[in-house]
């Protein structure tokens, strides 16, 4: 079997758990376990937000909004595009960002790293995404934006059924 989608939207915090919810959504007809699909959303829902925060640096929503000085909201957050294949039993995924990249990826991907302390983040995004995903590539320039490749064999339900 293959299949493909890919959505835009603008890098705002309300669309985080939209992506999660299509990326979900469009692994359906392989019949996921409840574990592979929350795998999978938790990976999506961190490499979207880390293009949001991070990566166009949009505030609104992450912290509350209340709180955020005016000149932080922005008001073209900019878009991010996440890419679905499906291709037998393997998926991957692209979320792309056209932000302010990544100057020290290795740096970036240290579990507890973070350069929003301010926002309460945990530093753990690349880490969870590691952990959840089956392989994690991250390419990014400054000023030119991050991509991030996971993937996932899917069916781990079938050999416990069996």
């Amino acid at each position: 079997m293959r299949n493909e989608m890919e959505i835009s939207f603008d890098a705002v915090s309300v669309n985080e758990g939209f992506a999660r919810v299509a990326v979900a959504a469009f692994v359906s007809p392989l019949n996921p376990t409840l574990e592979e699909l929350d795998d999978i959303k938790t990976a999506v829902s961190e490499a979207v937000t880390n293009s949001i925060i991070h990566g166009y640096e949009n505030l609104y929503g992450y912290g509350g909004a209340r709180g955020i000085p005016h000149d932080q909201v922005k008001s073209d957050p900019g878009k991010v595009q996440v890419h679905c294949l499906l291709e037998n039993d393997i998926l991957h995924i692209r979320v792309t960002d056209k932000g302010k990249g990544i100057e020290d990826i290795e740096k970036a991907m240290e579990p507890l790293f973070t350069t929003k302390p301010e926002l309460e983040r945990s530093g753990m995004g690349f880490a969870f995404m590691e952990a959840f995903m089956d392989d994690l590539e991250v390419e990014s320039r400054p000023g030119e934006g991050t991509i991030v490749r996971m993937k996932k064999k899917m069916g781990a339900g079938d050999w416990i059924n069996e």
